[in-house]
């Protein structure tokens, strides 16, 4: 679990680096930070689904996969059509499920 937790850190730390580069005007890789969030966000559902697997009754995995779902249905049923709303729920509801799963990695890493 230390090695999972590893490569999770690794992998929540690129897209946080490259847009701070980019933010500070030292190199545009934002592309690459954009890919490396779908790779981080791959990664943390497989894991996610891997330790609820081994633990189906752990309250917390399954409050992060009912959270993964909720967003995933949320955005393909669209119901409100407000850009507004789109931009803050697409960029707030995953930055929290990825910070989620990474402090129950954590604590499952560490005990």
């Amino acid at each position: 679990m230390k090695t999972i937790n590893y490569i999770n850190t690794f992998l929540l730390g690129i897209p946080i680096i490259l847009f701070l580069l980019a933010s500070l005007k030292i190199i545009d890789l934002t592309v690459f930070g954009l890919l490396s969030i779908i790779l981080l966000g791959l990664f943390q559902i497989i894991i996610s689904g891997y330790m609820l697997f081994n633990e189906p009754q752990n309250k917390y995995l399954q409050l992060y996969i009912i959270g993964v779902v909720f967003y995933f249905v949320t955005i393909y049923i669209d119901p409100f059509s407000s850009n507004d709303f789109k931009t803050y729920f697409g960029m707030g509801i995953p930055t929290i499920l990825a910070f989620y799963i990474s402090l129950l990695i954590y604590k499952k890493a560490n005990k």
